[in-house]
């Protein structure tokens, strides 16, 4: 068996276990304000083929000239894919007619990519982990769209996306799983907007991939792939695999052979359906582009890339499982947006990281989630919530009055010290005032008292008992060490 694939992996058809092969082709706009070779705005949305310029349309004699912006952020991402940068590209015209691509052919690289051979880790909730090579990422130009919905004779052409810059980048069939393959986009996401070199929003199509699935026998050759173009979410690439990997199976255990072909997926009905047979690399005809040099890098040049990156994920998740002592979960959990991180590291900074690791998973992104809020739009601050983790360490207020102090804040707003002074929420730390509730409790309940004796582990009754009677604020510690102290336990 593959020592990629586990058993959990395989698929069981009727006569026997499948084995799935995955790779993607992840289509990644550039986040850049003008387009690969003209000088028209990016900016989503605008009135159809108001981002158009004499280049975009192919007016006769417009010749492309190269976004050094847009050079950079491939090498920015190349680098965050720990992959090869080749300071020798070039870029070639890849031949195909489409009524949005206006040119009558695409300017794309094919066998000299600006980015050569890379990898993505992936960590998955069981715990496995799966690295994924990175076979290529290329720049190419995104074609524009046909509207077949404006009329009921007619196809409307928006050129307003002809010519944005696009990152394609390529995995090996390093992928066993619809799991694994959701998981990888996810953290090729991840990445791209740490770096900053790709908004990742799949609604505006600003990240999307084509799937290619083949199925085979454990240990045997790769079987023939299909193609499932443009999946823009991650949700919908896992069902794609899911239906198309057992439609393969069927097939082949029914005696038939797969045909090569380009699919789509329909999110209505879960299926994939054909959209053409498959071409090959000799049926576009690529050839160097006769408008535009080699591109020559120079190594000082990525150098100075590579000094400006940030502290990537999978760096971030190191550093908190070895200096903060978080569960690779919960440091998994915080590394997975960059704001989410950016929050928590607010939060953390000259605090108890586990503390306010709890605090950020567990309160505020557990509100966030129920609220459907965004943490850049969150009601409560990282000072805020800072601020409450400083009470609770300082045995100002409880664990269970901080919460009522973060939905104070929440839906108040408010700087927690003034709400717990303003309505008396302070922590009672009076060993006296909490012996008097101590002892009106036990007084109170006898036959519990005889029964605590016997079975330790009921003092956490009496304890509840003596928080109701203080409204939450007695310390928890000293009601504990009372208790214990006056039941003999």
């Amino acid at each position: 068996m593959d020592a990629k694939t586990e058993k959990s992996n395989l698929i069981e058809g009727a006569t026997g276990a499948w084995e799935m092969v995955i790779g993607l082709e992840v289509h990644a706009q550039v986040s850049s304000e003008s387009k690969l070779f003209s000088g028209a705005s990016t900016e989503f949305g605008g009135e159809p083929n108001s981002h158009v310029s004499l280049v975009d349309a192919a007016m006769p004699g417009m010749l492309p000239v190269i976004n050094e912006g847009c050079i950079a952020q491939a090498i920015r991402t190349g680098l965050g894919l720990k992959a090869q940068i080749n300071l020798t590209s070039v870029f070639d015209r890849k031949n195909y007619f489409y009524p949005d691509l206006p040119q009558g052919y695409q300017i794309s690289q094919f066998k000299d990519p600006i980015v050569g051979e890379g990898e993505v880790i992936v960590d998955l909730l069981s715990g496995e982990r799966v690295i994924v090579g990175i076979e290529r990422l290329h720049l190419e130009q995104d074609a524009g769209k046909s509207l077949h919905d404006q009329h009921p004779q007619f196809s409307y052409v928006d050129l307003n996306r002809s010519g944005v810059a696009l990152m394609e980048i390529v995995s090996r069939p390093d992928i066993r799983s619809s799991e694994q393959a959701r998981a990888y986009v996810s953290k090729v996401r991840t990445i791209l907007r740490y770096l900053g070199t790709c908004d990742g929003n799949m609604e505006e199509g600003s990240l999307r991939a084509d799937v290619n699935v083949s199925v085979r026998r454990p240990g045997e050759e790769l079987g023939t792939r299909c193609e499932i173009k443009n999946v823009n979410s991650i949700r919908f690439i896992g069902q794609a695999i899911e239906y198309e990997a057992r439609r393969q199976i069927e097939i082949l255990e029914d005696g038939g052979k797969i045909d090569q072909q380009t699919r789509l997926f329909d999110a209505k009905t879960g299926e994939t359906r054909a959209m053409r047979s498959k071409e090959e690399a000799h049926d576009y005809r690529y050839f160097p582009d006769p408008d535009l040099l080699p591109l020559e890098l120079s190594q000082e040049f990525v150098d100075g890339i590579a000094a400006s990156l940030p502290e990537l994920p999978d760096e971030k998740r190191a550093r908190f499982i070895a200096d903060y002592g978080l569960t690779p979960y919960d440091a998994d959990v915080l590394v997975a947006e960059r704001e989410s991180v950016d929050y928590f590291e607010a939060v953390a900074k000259g605090r108890d990281a586990k503390q306010a690791a709890n605090w950020v998973i567990n309160e505020l992104f557990g509100r966030l989630n129920k609220e459907g809020v965004n943490v850049v739009d969150s009601p409560v601050s990282a000072d805020q919530l800072g601020s409450i983790v400083d009470l609770i360490k300082a045995n100002t207020i409880s664990g269970k009055i901080a919460k009522d102090v973060f939905d104070i804040a929440w839906t108040e707003g408010g700087d927690p010290a003034e709400i717990v002074e303003a309505r008396g929420l302070k922590q009672v730390t009076d060993t006296g005032a909490i012996k008097k509730a101590v002892d009106d409790v036990i007084a109170a309940n006898p036959e519990k008292v005889e029964q605590a004796k016997e079975k330790p582990a009921m003092v956490g009754w009496f304890v509840g008992q003596v928080m109701k009677a203080t409204q939450g604020k007695a310390s928890p510690q000293a009601v504990n060490e009372l208790l214990k102290a006056k039941l003999g336990i």
